[in-house]
């Protein structure tokens, strides 16, 4: 029986605490396109910031 995914904060791809590094790894998409994804929910919906900080808090970082 496999465990499935788990969404970690990455060691290897953080710039700041890693958030959009682990979303990348859990859907397999480069870490780049995350980060712009993350820089425009910043700039357009002004609730970016307020998501990377939860992210940053809530999510385990990577063993």
């Amino acid at each position: 029986m496999s465990e499935g995914k788990k969404l970690y904060r990455s060691k290897t791809d953080k710039k700041i605490f890693g958030v959009c590094g682990g979303f990348a790894q859990y859907f397999d998409i480069d870490v780049t396109i995350m980060r712009i994804i993350f820089l425009v929910l910043l700039f357009c919906a002004g609730g970016g910031l307020l998501a990377y900080l939860i992210c940053a808090l809530v999510m385990p970082e990577q063993k």
